[in-house]
């Protein structure tokens, strides 16, 4: 009974193949769940989210074209897109829209999985969740890495703000494609980033 309640609570993947933006909004305060090798399953709502929405979006991987690294972003809607950066740490992404669109969002930050590790920048939150290159394109809806519906968040607790660490993007730096629950203690970025009022 309790692995069907669970399972009744994961997002379909219709909520993942519709507009980029549109899901980004709604990833707040869903789940973000993983099982890890000894079979517990780590979880935490998601606070903290930024787009990046076709191949026309200068701040992009896919405004390069399709290539083995970004190959994950042209898959339909309810996978995972997963990349390292500087060398250094991972950063996982949800594809979004329908398949041969290049579009994902990337989760920045969720509070602590299970209130253990942080998961505050997209780094720490590959590392709470043990999330790696081997993770990239795998699916949304299956048993070892998923999302829940979690809470809904209201409107009035959401803002819009430009994107973190993309200034060579020219105008679509400016794009205010990053949505985040004000104030949250767990968001991740400057300060001043953390309740920008307006959409």
């Amino acid at each position: 009974m309790e692995a069907s309640t669970r399972a009744s609570r994961r997002l379909i993947r219709s909520f993942y193949e519709r507009r980029t933006l549109v899901v980004a909004r709604d990833l707040l305060g869903r789940v973000l769940c993983r099982r890890t090798g000894d079979g517990r399953v780590l979880r935490g709502r998601i606070v903290e989210v930024e787009a990046y929405d076709g191949n026309g979006d200068r701040a992009s991987h896919a405004s390069r074209g399709r290539t083995r690294r970004n190959r994950s972003m042209f898959e339909p809607g309810g996978v995972a897109y997963v990349y390292l950066v500087y060398g250094i740490h991972h950063c996982f992404n949800v594809v979004t829209g329908p398949g041969g669109y290049p579009a994902a969002v990337l989760v920045r930050a969720t509070e602590p999985p299970d209130g253990e590790l942080s998961a505050s920048g997209p780094g720490r939150l590959t590392r709470a969740f043990a999330i790696g290159r081997s993770d990239d394109g795998c699916t949304l809806l299956g048993r070892q890495l998923w999302i829940e519906r979690g809470s809904e968040v209201e409107d009035r607790a959401v803002r819009r703000t430009r994107r973190i660490g993309v200034d060579y993007a020219g105008v679509w730096a400016r794009r205010r494609y990053r949505f985040v629950i004000a104030g949250h203690p767990d968001l991740s970025g400057p300060a001043a980033l953390a309740g920008v009022r307006g959409r």
